[in-house]
Order: C-alpha cells, then sequence, then structure tokens
C-alpha cells in the first residue's frame, strides 16, 4: 500500500485550508497513494478560536473532507475540532474535541486526543475537552492505530493500538517550537515505533515560524520533520521544515518480521 504524508501549514480560513487538503490530496492520488495523513489543525491552526467552527462529524468540513477522499478514492486522515460537551450549570467553559477524521473506501473512523498538551506553558486542556479511548480501522488489509502530538510521549496507547491489532500507527502533529524540540519529535517517533513493533507515520504541521522561539505559552504550530519511521526504529525517510509530500510504501511483513525478530509485544509484563 502506497501512502502520502502530507505536511501542510494551515490558517485560520477554514475554505484555505480544505483547499490545501484537496491539493495535496490530488498530489498524493497522482503519487499512487491510497492513503494520505494530513496534520493535527488541519481544519484551523492554533492560535485562533476554536469554538466557532468546532462541528459534528456530519457537518460542512467533515462532509467536504469525505467528498474529496470519495472523488480521489483515497482515504484521509486530518485534524479537525468537534464539540466537547455541554458543561453543567457552573462548571466551566464551553470546549472542544481535538479529533482526528479518518475517511475514504470502506473507512469512517475517528479519535478524539486523548492526552491533552498541558506543557511548555501552553493548556490545551483550558480549551479541549479529552478523548477516552483508543481507535483503529483497517484499508488495504492494514490496520492502523490514531494518536495526535502529546500522545506520541506516551508509549502504552501506541501498544495498546498494536494489540488491538495495529500494523501502523498514525500520529497527526501540531508540533510546538523552540529549543531541542525537532530533536524530541525525531526520537519520539523512532522509540514509539520501536515500543509497539509497527510502521510510524508521523505527520505534522510544517514550520511557519522559521527557527524562532515562540513565547511561553503560545500556541503550537508547527516544526516539519513528517518522517515514516520502520519498526526498528529506523527513518525511512523525512522532510524538511517547510511543506511537502513524502510518500512511502506499507508492506505489512515488514511488520510480522520485525515482531518474530523483537518480540517486545509478546515478552511484556504488566505490573
Amino acid at each position: 500500500m502506497r501512502v502520502a504524508l502530507a505536511q501542510i501549514i494551515t490558517g485560520r480560513d477554514l475554505a484555505d485550508n480544505l483547499a490545501l487538503v484537496e491539493e495535496y490530496a490530488r498530489k498524493a492520488k497522482d503519487g499512487g497513494a491510497a492513503l494520505v495523513v494530513f496534520p493535527e489543525a488541519t481544519m484551523r491552526a492554533f492560535g485562533h478560536s476554536l469554538l466557532d467552527i468546532a462541528e459534528p462529524l456530519d457537518g460542512p468540513w467533515a462532509s467536504r473532507v469525505r467528498a474529496i477522499a470519495a472523488e480521489l478514492d483515497v482515504v484521509i486522515v486530518a485534524g479537525m475540532f468537534t464539540p466537547g460537551s455541554e458543561p453543567g450549570a457552573g462548571s466551566g467553559p464551553r470546549k472542544v474535541r481535538n479529533t482526528l477524521l479518518a475517511t475514504g473506501p470502506g473507512v469512517d473512523a475517528s479519535y478524539d486526543k486523548i492526552h491533552l498538551f498541558d506543557a511548555y506553558g501552553f493548556a490545551e486542556s483550558d480549551t479541549v475537552d479529552a478523548g477516552t479511548g483508543p481507535v483503529t480501522f483497517e484499508a488495504a488489509g492494514i490496520t492502523f492505530g490514531l494518536a495526535t502530538c502529546y500522545d506520541i510521549r506516551f508509549p502504552d496507547l501506541f501498544t495498546e493500538n498494536a494489540d488491538r491489532g495495529a500494523q501502523v500507527n498514525i500520529v497527526c502533529a501540531s508540533w510546538g517550537s523552540g529549543p531541542g524540540k525537532v530533536e524530541q519529535w525525531q526520537l519520539l517517533a523512532r522509540a514509539r515505533a520501536i515500543d509497539s513493533t509497527t510502521v510510524v507515520l508521523a505527520c505534522g504541521q510544517g514550520n511557519a515560524a522559521g527557527e524562532s522561539v515562540p513565547a511561553k505559552g503560545s500556541a503550537p504550530t508547527g516544526v516539519g520533520h513528517s518522517a515514516v519511521v520502520s519498526p526498528f526504529g529506523e527513518v525511512i525517510d523525512e522532510l524538511d521544515g517547510g511543506p511537502g509530500l513524502l510518500f512511502a510504501e506499507l508492506d505489512p511483513d515488514v511488520v510480522t518480521n520485525a515482531r518474530a525478530v523483537l518480540p517486545v509485544l509478546a515478552n511484556r509484563h504488566r505490573f
């Protein structure tokens, strides 16, 4: 199965961001991809209001993504925002959910980010409700697990996806920039691949801010460096910081063979 990672830089305007989805999905299809992964916050970049654009999974934004996927006969995974639970009286402000939509031929799934980015002076939990459980889906005979950005720091989600049959873990991110953050992103993608003996498709927003260091508490934007990582932690291919499209061939036998050689899932002890 040929896949593509679309390292884009989204902004405030939903229509402009949808145009990027269509543009890169068409390029991916033209390149032979059957699945194309977009970053977290594809619907609207962080740093802008999310409440006013959050919509259900059958709303107009998601419906347009579905239409693009159907027209091109590809699976699309893209980050959007859906409404959170309505708060009770006096329980705080309304919130959204940080959602990955996976849609295309035979695929209709969504994942709400579990681990919220309350770190580096930023508090995602102020505006976002956490998801409640892992999600996997199947396409072309391959099982994929879903994860979002800060989730990559938590190995148990990746091994749980593998326990549920995932041979590939998809991570969509809008990774905050700053000293050492690119290196952490690279290291974590490789570590999670080894932990779970899965291929990791790590797709992030491109770096719109150059090498500047964000102010404390500012919204995470992106650092680029989307990558495809083997079950042994080998970086098969990687982009730089700018926008781009990365292709890769997925072979589930690679995962089967890796698990035969390095059976960390089978050898685990649970405490």
